[in-house]
């Protein structure tokens, strides 16, 4: 990744595109690009005025209860759910440069935001010190080849052997290095059964006996909060024993959520660049008709403003097939990138949400994306018994610090 230059770093802490950057300086783009390059001299007034622009924004971030990271952090959907409860993220690794744009553009930081995260777990001691990890790694299989050439050789093997290769590895090396109180990783409802259940069985077994950690796991539907039927797996876990019980979390009951209409823009006021063409509507019917045929289930969503969608896809920007809006006497229409933003809690009245990609980076984004008031109300469970967990870890750091301060006591006496 290529290291930011000082204009860029306090532009991304302002928040700021670059088309708002050149408004704020009265530049051309071309001149504010070319502030963002290395070793173009930036004048000293345009730095103390994007300063001041970051200083402000800054300064809006209220007291933290704790600190956590954010790791595969995406577009920051796990981040907007720790933030209302009094957490301070002191940490960001996200390799995708368009994410990071959109990322930098909705969290005032004082730190760069990493990209690959395998440089920072073979370095762990870079990262700061934190309270809560957070991830949403990706799915990949475990390889176990050469474990019983161990075993036949008395060699030890763990996780470092048995995830090593996986991004799982690295942030479980990240866990082991910093052994932060508690934390949540996210993932596909199909992590559970990948690989035969064997990827599953390898993260629960290093997250509990090689790492010592209370682990629960739950897979959570988001048609409660928004009106989308998406699963995902959350697994959390606490460092010590607490009360914190996932499966007491209210999920409220399916059907009794929020609908389309609640996300939705008035087809009339939608840009018709949204309407699939009349080829590519062709195509879909077709495709469906030759699925049901032959007795699949292949086929597009259609849905209107009293239903609730399928599940919004990192490929959605190809044809938006799973999603599409009906249209009185015209061709149906994909959803906006703003109506995804609604559509996965990004967004809602008072709290807009910013992105300054095209549109396929934009889809792609939120298909990738958590729901925002799930990891919310997870974060609200999980809220006291954090907070429990945060004064068991003082108790026994004042317990070690005053273990040190006797033994430095009796030294000095002898």
């Amino acid at each position: 990744m290529r290291p930011r230059t000082e204009f860029q770093r306090l532009r991304e802490q302002a928040g700021l595109t670059i088309a708002e950057a050149c408004d704020l300086l009265f530049a051309a783009p071309r001149t504010v690009w070319g502030y963002e390059s290395e070793g173009r001299r930036v004048p000293a007034l345009v730095l103390k005025t994007m300063r001041e622009a970051a200083g402000h924004r800054m300064q809006a971030q209220g007291p933290s209860d704790f600190r956590f990271i954010d790791l595969f952090a995406g577009i920051g959907g796990l981040r907007r759910g720790f933030e209302p409860i009094g957490g301070r993220c002191v940490f960001t690794s996200e390799w995708d440069k368009y994410s990071r744009q959109t990322y930098a553009l909705n969290f005032p930081d004082n730190h760069e935001i990493g990209g690959d995260i395998r440089e920072f777990s073979q370095a762990p001691e870079l990262i700061p010190e934190h309270d809560l990890l957070l991830a949403g790694f990706p799915c990949q299989p475990f390889s176990l080849a050469g474990v019983s050439k161990k075993n036949a050789l008395g060699r030890p093997h763990g996780f470092l052997d048995e995830t090593q290769g996986t991004l799982f590895f690295d942030t479980a090396k990240i866990l082991l290095h910093h052994r932060p109180a508690a934390f949540v990783l996210e993932n596909v409802k199909n992590l559970r059964s990948h690989d035969g259940g064997k990827t599953f069985r390898t993260i629960m077994n290093v997250l509990e006996n090689e790492l010592g950690y209370h682990v629960q796991s739950r897979i959570i539907s988001s048609e409660t909060w928004v009106p989308q039927k998406r699963e995902r797996i959350f697994i959390v876990g606490f460092k010590d024993r607490t009360a914190f019980d996932f499966a007491a979390m209210d999920v409220g009951k399916p059907g009794f959520g929020p609908k389309m209409g609640s996300i939705l823009d008035p087809n009339d006021s939608v840009d018709p660049k949204y309407t699939l063409t009349e080829k590519l509507w062709e195509y879909l019917q077709n495709y469906r008709a030759k699925h049901e045929a032959a007795g699949h289930g292949f086929g597009f969503g259609l849905v209107g403003p009293s239903d609730v969608s399928r599940t919004l896809s990192a490929r959605y920007y190809k044809d938006g097939s799973e999603i599409l809006v009906k249209q009185e006497g015209k061709r149906p229409r994909r959803l906006t990138p703003r109506e995804c933003a609604r559509l996965m809690g990004f967004e809602t009245a008072d709290r807009p949400f910013r992105f300054g990609v095209s549109d396929t980076q934009a889809y792609r984004q939120f298909g990738n994306a958590v729901v925002v008031p799930v990891v919310e109300a997870i974060a609200r469970h999980m809220q006291p018994h954090l907070q429990a967990a945060l004064a068991i870890g003082q108790r026994g750091r004042d317990r070690d610090d005053g273990s040190r301060a006797e033994e430095g006591l009796s030294l000095a006496i002898a």
